[in-house]
């Protein structure tokens, strides 16, 4: 068995408005849109969506192997990744480019302005799932990356029989209605935050059972609302883990696909699943950066406890592993 991430790798510098940004925006001008935001502070921290969840992933016990495309900055990225777990023999370093970059822009509300430098990442379709067939794959997430690699990925996957979570997420602007329908068809999971459900509802003109219909489970993250699971027999509303202290919601999205994952892979029910996600979530959340959180399984397991009860004890599944592919 092995736990395939492929995405981004990213360097994020993140930024934060001390106001709102609805305060700036004028409605009825949105067709002119020219604004500039002075923030009051900048972190250059380690990102991608890749990287995040398979960040997170060795947190809970896992040591997944990375797909991706680097640039020749990556070295030192390279050798933290390894040192927390994360198995990087999958990335492939392009020495003419630099690491894609993510800026971001936070105002007061959580809410976000950022754009996406590509760099090595346009070079992830060079990849393939095809030198893995025959090998024990247990689940690869598709997650945000070059789109021609994530349509690349969907098709290898299906053809190869490797079961896999679609994530298009932050490339749905980029992507054809007719290439997300084709990713999302036949996944074992497709995940969205409740934005970007609607973004690809617009694009794909499916309705929510449509849409829903594609995969077998579909995930819809709602922030501070929780999530929701759509099953074919049930729909579960998984609560949010509460935090004293919010501080970057950049990451969280990919520390909650890794509790997924986590509990995908062993076969949880996925009421359990879906409050390992929304824990990992939550400590994503209250650190600055995407790879800057930490915990023990005992501490994650101790605060599982705390916030849904005894009813299910997590500390068995969190010492399991799913080893990376050989």
């Amino acid at each position: 068995m092995s736990i395939i991430v492929t995405g981004s790798l990213a360097y994020d510098y993140l930024m934060s408005f001390p106001g709102y940004f609805k305060d700036h925006i004028l409605a009825e001008n949105i067709h002119v849109l020219s604004v500039s935001f002075l923030v009051d502070s900048m972190r250059k921290q380690r990102g991608g969506c890749a990287s995040n969840i398979a960040y997170n992933l060795s947190l809970l016990g896992e040591r997944p192997t990375i797909m991706a495309t680097a640039g020749q900055d990556f070295c030192d990225y390279r050798a933290w990744l390894e040192e927390h777990g994360v198995d990087t023999s999958g990335i492939v370093e392009i020495r003419d480019e630099f690491t894609a970059s993510f800026f971001v822009s936070t105002d007061r509300d959580h809410n976000q302005i950022a754009s996406f430098y590509t760099g090595a990442m346009s070079k992830a379709h060079t990849l393939s799932f095809r030198p893995l067939a025959g090998k024990p794959v247990d689940i690869v997430i598709i997650a945000p990356n070059d789109p021609q690699a994530m349509v690349q990925y969907a098709a290898e996957c299906k053809e190869l029989g490797i079961p896999y979570i679609y994530d298009p997420s932050q490339q749905i602007i980029r992507l054809t209605g007719e290439e997300l329908i084709a990713g999302a068809r036949g996944a074992r999971v497709l995940i969205a935050n409740e934005y970007e459900w609607e973004m690809m509802k617009k694009k794909t003109g499916l309705s929510d059972a449509g849409l829903s219909s594609l995969a077998e489970t579909v995930i819809i993250t709602r922030g501070e609302r929780g999530s929701t699971i759509i099953l074919p027999q049930q729909t579960l509303e998984i609560p949010p883990v509460p935090t004293p202290r919010p501080i970057e919601p950049t990451g969280v999205g990919d520390a909650y696909r890794a509790g997924v994952i986590k509990g995908l892979v062993h076969g949880v029910p996925w009421e359990i699943a879906g409050r390992m996600a929304s824990l990992a979530a939550t400590y994503a959340l209250e650190q600055h950066g995407t790879q800057n959180h930490s915990y023990t399984l005992e501490e994650f397991a101790a605060r599982y406890r705390a916030e849904f009860g005894p009813a299910h004890d997590i500390a068995p599944i969190l010492q399991k592993r799913c080893p990376a592919l050989g």
